[in-house]
C-alpha cells in the first residue's frame, strides 16, 4: 500500500503555529493548487507539519510563499461541541522545501539562496508542467550488439 502525496503551491496565509502539552510544534497553513481542467480551478489543501519543521515554516514561510510538499494523506476524525462527530481530510507533511519570494514580492532572490548566484532561483521549475517537444531532445542511438555503458 502507498500514501504519498507532493504537491507545489502558495500558502494562502501565515502558517499557525503551536505546541503540544508535552512541547512538541506543530504548524498548520493551507495550500493553494491550481488544477487544470476546463478551466483553470484551485484547490485549498489543509497541511500539518510537525517539530523542528513546523518551526522553520512558521518563521520563514508567510502569505504567498512558495513551496513543494512531500508527505501522505491523514483522515480523522473528532466529535465538536454539539457532539458531532466531523472528518478532516489534511496533508501531513513530511518534507517542506521553501522555493522562493511570496508572489508579489520586490526581490527575486530569496534570502536564504546565494546571493553571488547568477542563475535564477527559481530556474529548475521553469518548465514543470509544460508539454515536452520531442524536437528538442538528443536521443541516442543505441545499436543492439554494444553494451549499456552503466
Amino acid at each position: 500500500m502507498l500514501n504519498r502525496v507532493i504537491l507545489i503551491g502558495r500558502l494562502t496565509k501565515d502558517p499557525e503555529l503551536r505546541y503540544t502539552q508535552n512541547g512538541t510544534a506543530v504548524a498548520t497553513f493551507t495550500l493553494a493548487v491550481d488544477r487544470k481542467f476546463k478551466r483553470e480551478e484551485t484547490d485549498f489543501i489543509p497541511i500539518v507539519v510537525w517539530a523542528k519543521q513546523a518551526e522553520n515554516c512558521a518563521n520563514y514561510l508567510n502569505k504567498g510563499s512558495l513551496v513543494a510538499i512531500d508527505g501522505r494523506i491523514q483522515v480523522r476524525t473528532y466529535d465538536n461541541q454539539e457532539g458531532q462527530r466531523r472528518w478532516v481530510t489534511e496533508v501531513v507533511a513530511e518534507d517542506v522545501r521553501f522555493m522562493g519570494k511570496p508572489a508579489g514580492s520586490r526581490s527575486s532572490t530569496p534570502d536564504y539562496a546565494d546571493k553571488n548566484s547568477s542563475k535564477n532561483f527559481d530556474d529548475n521549475w521553469s518548465d514543470l508542467g509544460r508539454e515536452v517537444n520531442m524536437d528538442n531532445i538528443d536521443l541516442v542511438d543505441q545499436h543492439e550488439d554494444e553494451d549499456i555503458p552503466f
